[in-house]
């Protein structure tokens, strides 16, 4: 079990969250009960998944909240897209929030293909050893 913070994929996610929020700020009135509140709650999936799956006891379990953030930035995806094609947010800002969540998913990937490879032994040393 690992420090989730440590992470550089969950640093992005979380990131990107908070940026998901200041940008939301400036929906309409009416959409706080939809989209806003939609938007929020799946871009705080992402690094909360991540946390999660750093809390669980194997590598399997890791993963399985790694495929659940993935899932979540996909969402996040499609409404950051319908977003801008409502005119939310404007293009500049959507931009830069689609570019966080293409730039996480990578990541999640990274780390999703490095779960799936067995363990690498360790090398053995070869240096030598003092003698009397």
């Amino acid at each position: 079990m690992q420090d989730f913070r440590n992470l550089d994929v969950w640093q992005r996610a979380y990131a990107l969250a908070l940026d998901v929020y200041r940008a939301s700020r400036q929906f309409p009135r009416e959409e706080i009960y939809s989209l806003t509140s939609q938007v929020r709650r799946c871009s705080i999936s992402i690094p909360s998944n991540i946390a999660e799956g750093c809390g669980r006891q194997t590598d399997a379990d890791f993963k399985r909240f790694l495929h659940i953030a993935m899932g979540s930035a996909a969402e996040l995806e499609c409404q950051l897209m319908l977003i801008r094609d409502l005119k939310l947010i404007d293009i500049p800002m959507s931009d830069q929030l689609l570019n966080e969540v293409a730039v996480t998913r990578k990541m999640l990937n990274a780390l999703i293909q490095r779960l799936k490879q067995p363990p690498q032994p360790r090398a053995k040393s070869h240096e030598p050893t003092a003698k009397s």
